[in-house]
């Protein structure tokens, strides 16, 4: 099945506008599900911990969004979103790794 023209256009908008900005996680729900695989540590101590982590991520991505090349922004966003629990630390990384490759 052959792709319109516009097609195209309209795809390349959504991921140029997904990229434009830093991603809302819902790092609560990260942290809660990272928490169930991990052991040794108390409850309230892995949580607060793993949503200090977060927040300092995304304090930061926000800070060098920009900083970053919009098809290096795209892929990692795009390998947040799978498996459920995206993660700011996580995509962060992602970037920092595409800067070192290039």
């Amino acid at each position: 099945m052959p792709i319109s023209f516009s097609m195209i256009v309209l795809n390349s908008q959504l991921i140029v506008a997904v990229a434009d900005g830093v991603p809302k996680f819902d790092i609560a729900r990260s942290c809660k599900l990272d928490l169930a695989a991990t052991a040794g540590l108390s409850v309230d101590q892995s949580m607060k911990s793993c949503m200090n982590d977060e927040q300092r991520a995304r304090k930061q991505l926000a800070g060098q969004w920009s900083k970053f090349p919009a098809p290096g922004r795209v892929s990692c966003i795009s390998q947040e979103s799978i498996g459920g629990t995206p993660s700011y630390v996580s995509l962060l990384t992602c970037l920092q790794m595409g800067q070192w490759a290039r």
